[in-house]
Parts: structure tokens; sequence; C-alpha cells
């Protein structure tokens, strides 16, 4: 492990306790660094020394046959993608921003993209973990198997939790066999009233299958090449009869054009950088309404975007930088909105939502039992032990 003024950089897992146990022993809260994407994400963090573990990194195991891999947690999603592509396998997460970003952080965020439709989150995808309590154990959980589900679920609590628990050094994740086919699908939709109900409920009811469903407002299809109105992306995968199939059976929902190629790398990391981002829930048949609440918002500044991952009802409101108006509707419809999750939001803007954590009593009784001082990225998540 090498260190500089409030910085170590770990490379292995050793290098991880010494520096948690370092940690402990001045009493220094510790910021948990990957990439650096995510640092302006989640609630202001107090003063840290940064532990830095980009440099732990490498596939320590891949099973092919058993549709598995372990990789340590500073491993890009690019690189997952590059050794697995030989076998024609996935690692099905495309959480939002850049290829580089790593493992680690997708599963310690619980970071999901369009794929989740069809794939699930990381709580879906993460097998078993090792990570570094906030007292310098090295805990592992899960397994390397699909099938290992013996005891307490730690990994799925692990992941999400913003390392507040733990330093995650090393994840098993499960794999998906690539499709034959994989191609996207446009649909505009229409602007008069009850067009989205109309079409999320002729898609509900369409013999299709997709591996996306996404809502792109027009503001960002324009970004994307996707024309000046708001389009229904439609990812399809599988093999080309199944395919075949379900291009046909999209055709009689609407006009359906080929959407431009790399539309989803597009989409992930179309944020511009230092956005608000706020995402807005509810039921999936409700996700008409949650867009048009959204729209509200996107409304008051000109930059402002929206998209949906309709499956889920998630409505996603990014608020460009710079945009007062923008950030201020936004901080002020998340505070108002029960089931608003904020991304990334200006520092000075937190404490404008009060709406407590659910189950806050029980998070903090779980952090003391796993970062007894509170060390880990403290204040993350909104809440003190």
């Amino acid at each position: 492990m090498s260190a500089t003024a409030n910085v170590a950089h770990a490379r292995t897992t050793a290098d991880v306790v010494a520096a948690v146990a370092n940690a402990v022993a001045r009493h220094s809260p510790v910021r948990i660094v990957g990439r650096g994407h995510w640092l302006d994400a989640g609630r202001p963090t107090r003063d840290a020394s940064a532990l830095l573990l980009d440099e732990l990194s490498g596939v320590v195991a891949y099973t092919p046959g058993d549709l598995t891999l372990t990789a340590r947690a500073g491993t890009t999603l690019a690189d997952i993608a590059a050794v697995t592509a030989d076998h024609a396998q996935w690692l099905a997460l495309d959480p939002f921003g850049p290829l580089d970003g790593t493992l680690g952080a997708t599963i310690a965020t619980a970071s999901a993209g369009p794929l989740a439709h069809a794939f699930g989150t990381p709580r879906d995808a993460a097998l078993g973990i090792e990570a570094v309590t906030g007292d310098a154990a090295i805990i592992r959980a899960g397994g390397r198997v699909v099938k290992n589900v013996a005891g307490f679920d730690l990994t799925r609590l692990f992941t999400g939790a913003w390392g507040t628990l733990g330093v995650i050094t090393e994840i098993t994740v499960r794999l998906r066999a690539r499709p034959q086919v994989d191609e996207t699908w446009s649909i505009p939709v229409p602007a008069n009233n009850g067009a989205l109900e109309a079409l999320c409920a002729a898609l509900r009811a369409a013999p299709i299958a997709p591996l996306a469903l996404e809502l792109i407002d027009a503001r960002l299809a324009a970004a994307l090449s996707l024309g000046d109105h708001d389009v229904m992306l439609i990812r399809l995968g599988g093999s080309e009869e199944s395919v075949r199939a379900q291009r046909d059976a999209i055709r009689t929902v609407g006009a359906a054009a080929d959407a431009p190629a790399g539309v989803w790398d597009a989409l992930r990391t179309s944020d511009p950088p230092g956005s608000a981002v706020v995402r807005f829930s509810d039921l999936p048949s409700r996700v008409a309404d949650t867009w048009r609440a959204a729209r509200e918002i996107t409304s008051l500044a000109g930059g402002a975007r929206q998209h949906a991952s309709v499956g889920r009802g998630i409505v996603r409101v990014i608020a460009p930088p710079n945009d007062d108006a923008a950030v201020t509707a936004l901080v002020h419809a998340a505070a108002r909105a029960a089931t608003a999750i904020p991304e990334r939001l200006p520092g000075t803007c937190w404490s404008a939502l009060t709406t407590p954590m659910p189950n806050a009593e029980l998070a903090r009784r779980v952090k003391r039992a796993f970062d007894p001082a509170n060390l880990l990225n403290p204040g993350i998540l909104g809440i003190e032990p």
C-alpha cells in the first residue's frame, strides 16, 4: 500500500485492512474511492482521508460453464466486458456513467440502468463479496456458485450500502449469455393526451420480452439523434426467430424505426458533468402519471431532461449544472415526493430534504454492528449511529 497526505492507495485486501486499521487507530474517517465517478453522488460526507481502490483490480476467477466471474473491486466494467466477450457472455449491468466505472462502485451503490428491465439490479447479479468492515476485519459472504444462499444474506446487505458497512474488495457476479441478435427500435410518442398510456398498455399486451424499455423525452432524444419528440426505445434480444417475431409485434404498436448504433452507450453517458439528478418512482402501471409530474420540473428550464425505465416505473430527471431554476425545482420536487431518490445534488441542497430514511433506526443499528466508530463514508446515507 502506498500513501500520500490524506490519501491511501490499496492494491490488495491486506492493504485495505491496514488502511482501515490505521484509520481506527487515528479515529480518522475514510472516503472510499474507485475511479471517482460517483464522488458527487449521495449526501456529502464528513472530511475524510481517501482510500483509493482503482489499483485493486483484476479478474480472480472466471468459470464460463457456470456463468460466474469473480473480480476485485477496482476492476472496470469495460475490463469485465472484454474478458467475457470471447465466451459470448456479459455482465448485464449498465449503470449510468462511463464504462471505466468499477465493479465495486456499481455494487456498493446498487446502480442500475435500462437492462434492469430484463435482468434485474446489482442485488440480483451479486452472488458473493469479500469486504473489510469498519473494525478492520475481513468478511466473506455468499460464494462463487449461483445456488450458494446459506446463512444471512450479507451480500445483498452490502449491495447498495454505499460503503458504509465495509470496504468491498472482491465480488462474484452472475453472468448472462449474450443474445444471438441484439437490436433496438424506437417508436415516437404522440403529444396528445392519453397517447403514452395507450402505448404503454399496447407494449404490455404485445408478445414481446424486451431487454430494455426506456422512454426518452424530446430534449434528450435530440441529443441522442432520435428526433425532436418523445420516443420509446425498445431493445430486443434473443434468437433470430424470436427477435423477428418480436419486431413484427412492435410494428403493430407504432411506427417503429431502427435506433442509431450505440444509442444505449450514448444514453448512459449523456448526463452533463455536475448535473443534479433525482429519480421518481411509482407503480409501473402509473409511469405515465410519474412522467407528467416530472415534466412539470423539466418544463421550467431549457436544459433539463428526463427518461424513464417503463417496466420499473422509474423516471430519472437530470438538471444541468449552472441552471439554478431547474436545480431549485428539482430539489423542491424531491422534498415533496415520498418516493424521490436523489442521486446527485449540490452539497448545499441536501438540507432541504427532510424526509427521513426508511427504517433509519434499523439502519443505524446495522451500521454500528459493522462500523462501530462510524469511519466509513460517514454521512453519505444521511444517518449517524
